[in-house]
């Protein structure tokens, strides 16, 4: 596997980065709660094999050039666990991100005969890679990022393209790609109950709250 390219941005992307109408996001922040734990580092790529960091100091979270880009209709945002990630980066530089894909949606449709749906397990069944994993639990507040730390974060973007092309022939395939289609769709939505509070609450379920009524 030759090694990437990786860029490192601070606060925003340049107004010239050109990255097509498919681009792969990721974040990394220091935990999983929005209103406590910052969002520290955004993650782009093309596809082809280089990645662009986008460092954020605490609360400086402007980056006019990447917000214009998460919204535009033209270009489709590639994530897995999407859900996280638009909330993440909703409450943190307030713009909703869409159109997206989410391969860990596509592939809980796609690969009924898998209980494994993490980015690891795509990688190794999908394209016979094994993702290092070990700076997953990393500090990503730290002033400097450390190569192990470039490189980890560049991991989570670099290899989508292919497995969402994989993941797209399997959707064909068995017909369910419209399906699958209908629910990424409804990604934003989700994301925005989430940020309202209903994070923890399966709107859809007959009994939600636990109630009797119906």
């Amino acid at each position: 596997m030759s090694k990437p390219h990786i860029t490192l941005h601070h606060g925003d992307i340049p107004a010239d980065l050109e990255l097509g109408n498919l681009v792969a996001i990721d974040t990394e922040s220091l935990g999983l709660r929005w209103a406590r734990d910052r969002l520290c580092l955004v993650q782009l790529s093309s596809g082809d094999g280089t990645a662009h960091l986008v460092k954020f100091e605490a609360g400086k979270y402007d980056a006019p050039n990447l917000k214009k880009m998460l919204i535009d209709p033209g270009v489709t945002k590639l994530f897995h666990f999407a859900r996280a990630d638009l909330a993440t980066l909703k409450y943190h530089l307030g713009v909703m991100t869409a159109p997206v894909y989410c391969t860990k949606i596509a592939s809980i449709i796609a690969r009924t005969f898998s209980d494994r749906h993490s980015l690891k397990d795509l990688a190794r069944d999908v394209l016979g890679l094994d993702l290092a994993k070990e700076q997953q639990t990393s500090d990503w507040g730290t002033p400097e990022l450390t190569d192990a730390q470039k490189s980890y974060a560049a991991s989570d973007v670099l290899y989508l393209h292919k497995i969402k092309s994989k993941l797209d022939e399997m959707l064909v395939r068995d017909g369910r790609a419209e399906l699958a289609q209908a629910v990424l769709d409804f990604l934003p939505t989700r994301a925005e109950l989430d940020l309202c509070g209903w994070n923890d609450v399966d709107v859809f379920a007959h009994k939600p709250f636990n109630s009797s009524s119906k």
